[in-house]
């Protein structure tokens, strides 16, 4: 069972994004993750999302209860579905696609 801080509020408002940022104490790769991931929270989700950031150094128990195989790890948990992302979140665009926020408002998607 998940304890209730890795779980959405009951009362988390529609639309707002409820994510979990797994990371290992100051690595590089992980401080990248940070910046990248409130970079793009805060120019496409301003206002409209909630970041956890979790760092996983000497906390196994975390890492098995969450099944994380790398880190950094982004989880989107809310709004459902559950998804996952690997690495320093530097490919602004496909997180965009797997958040589900691609096209950016504001543009059309050409086919």
């Amino acid at each position: 069972m998940a304890e209730a801080a890795d779980r959405p509020d009951d009362d988390t408002p529609a639309g707002i994004y409820v994510l979990s940022l797994y990371v290992t104490s100051s690595s590089p790769r992980s401080l990248r993750a940070i910046i990248n991931v409130r970079a793009l929270c805060d120019e496409h989700l301003p206002g409209r999302y909630q970041l956890e950031v979790v760092d996983i150094t000497g906390r196994p128990e975390v890492a098995r209860r969450e099944q994380l195989l790398a880190s950094p790890t982004l989880v989107k948990r809310e709004p459902l579905p559950l998804r996952r992302f690997v690495g320093d979140m530097s490919r602004t665009e496909r997180l965009l696609r797997g958040l589900d926020l691609w096209p950016p408002e504001g543009r059309t998607r050409t086919t």
